[in-house]
């Protein structure tokens, strides 16, 4: 997520960026460097301490079993505005672990990568409205951006975090659903994504509720309805509810 992150902001930057990484893997760390590309400089730096003494904008991307090493002695004198997307953690929690306030929660979610994601967002009140929107800036040419509650940040993760994954598990049902009927995979694959797609713009361009435009497609008596009748039977809407509380149930307990 940090590499997507990364990638998007360079994509839009107007201006070069200097980016500071610090993780133990030299393989994520490789990737990252990779990833981004000139005019944007990468440099590794030897820890984190070198990281909250150096930078304006710091970004905690790491997973929650892992925040409590990462901050370890840490200290943030000169109160860097840090932004975390470590599913879970509370801002109290943040803001005791690294002795500062000025905090923001977010969560995007993967297709930050390619510059169609969305993200939740939350900051505290030590957080100006100026910081705010520097970030907001940041991140609109790669997702929409939705503040939010803190107490709904949870449901950010379960909807639009984990959501992607729910969505490539149904473009692969389609797929595999064609290819059961005969259909080469390489068409059925080329017909899922597209379906998909543009099923998802026509609700965007449209503002129509999702159930209008059911409707129009299903005729009476017709294919369409069917098939819906046999995802009502197989609890396709309630396994996808369930999919979301799921989700969010597990985000609030890693907090």
């Amino acid at each position: 997520m940090a590499k997507a992150l990364a990638a998007g902001i360079a994509k839009s930057a107007e201006q070069t960026i200097n980016f500071s990484i610090s993780d133990p893997c030299d393989a994520a760390c490789d990737s990252f460097v990779e990833l981004i590309e000139k005019p944007h400089n990468v440099t590794r730096v030897e820890n984190n301490q070198h990281l909250a003494d150096s930078s304006e904008l710091i970004f905690l991307a790491v997973k929650p079993q892992y925040l409590n090493d990462a901050l370890e002695n840490v200290g943030f004198q000169q109160s860097p505005l840090i932004c975390s997307i470590v599913a879970g953690v509370r801002t109290f929690e943040l803001e005791r672990l690294t002795g500062t306030q000025r905090i923001i929660r977010m969560m995007p979610n993967r297709p930050c990568l390619i510059g169609m994601g969305a993200c939740g967002m939350t900051a505290n009140s030590a957080v100006s409205l100026s910081d705010r929107q520097t970030l907001k800036t940041m991140l609109e040419p790669m997702a929409v951006v939705v503040e939010v509650s803190e107490t709904l940040l949870d449901s950010v993760t379960g909807l639009s975090g984990s959501g992607p994954a729910f969505v490539f598990s149904f473009i692969e049902s389609l797929i595999d659903g064609a290819v059961l009927t005969g259909m080469p995979r390489a068409t059925a694959r080329q017909l899922a994504i597209q379906t998909v797609v543009g099923s998802a713009k026509m609700l965007q361009e449209t503002g129509k509720h999702p159930a209008v435009l059911r409707d129009s497609v299903a005729s009476p008596g017709g294919t369409t309805i069917e098939g819906i009748k046999a995802l009502e039977e197989n609890s396709f809407r309630d396994a996808v509810i369930s999919a979301v509380q799921a989700a969010t149930e597990r985000s609030r307990e890693l907090g």
